[in-house]
C-alpha cells in the first residue's frame, strides 16, 4: 500500500472528471461534501433490470463502471465553492486486474485477489490516493501489492498526473 499526494489539482481534478484516466475503474463508492452530503453506492441494482436483460453482456459488473458516473459526481462537485471533502473508492476492472497480473508473470489462479483498489480521498485542499488490495482468502505473498503499487505509480505518470511519494 502506498500513498501519493497528488501536486496539480486543477489537471488532476480534469483528468478525474472529464477525462478518461480513471475509466479503467469501477466505482465502489463515493462521498461528496458541499452544502450536502451525498453518497453513491457503486453497487449495479440488478432488480432494475427486466430478468431477460441480467446476463454478463448487460450487467458485467458488480460495480457501475467510474466513466458512467463521473458525470453525476462533477456535477455534484462543480459550483462557486470548493468541495469540503469526497472520497472514491474505485476497484480496477477484473479483466485489467488480470492483464496486469499476466503481464507481472503473475497468475490471476495462483494470486487470489478480490480486487484492486485505489482510494481518493480530498480534504482541506490537498488529494491523496492510496492503493490497496483485497484477497478472497488470507495470503502471506503480497507480489501483487508490490505490483500494483508499482503499475499504479507508473500508469498516473504516463496519464500526465502529477504527484509525490508520502
Amino acid at each position: 500500500m502506498i500513498a501519493l499526494q497528488i501536486t496539480s489539482m486543477k489537471q488532476f481534478m480534469s483528468s478525474l472528471l472529464a477525462g478518461d484516466a480513471f475509466d479503467i475503474f469501477l466505482l465502489e463508492e463515493a462521498t461528496i461534501q458541499t452544502a450536502t452530503t451525498v453518497t453513491i453506492d457503486g453497487h449495479v441494482n440488478v432488480e432494475f433490470y427486466p430478468i431477460s436483460d441480467r446476463t454478463p453482456q448487460v450487467i458485467p459488473y458488480e460495480y457501475q463502471p467510474w466513466s458512467e458516473l463521473k458525470g453525476l459526481c462533477f456535477d455534484l462537485i462543480k459550483g462557486k465553492y470548493t468541495p469540503l471533502y469526497f472520497k472514491f473508492v474505485l476497484q480496477l476492472k477484473p479483466e485489467k486486474m488480470t492483464a496486469m497480473l499476466e503481464k507481472e508473470r503473475l497468475s490471476a489462479k495462483d494470486v487470489p485477489l478480490k480486487s484492486l483498489v485505489l482510494t481518493i480521498k480530498y480534504d482541506s485542499g490537498k488529494a491523496i490516493l492510496t492503493t490497496g488490495s483485497s484477497y478472497q482468502t488470507f495470503v502471506m505473498d503480497k507480489t501483487a501489492d508490490v505490483v500494483w503499487d508499482r503499475q499504479i505509480s507508473k500508469y498516473l505518470a504516463m496519464k500526465g498526473i502529477q504527484f509525490e511519494i508520502l
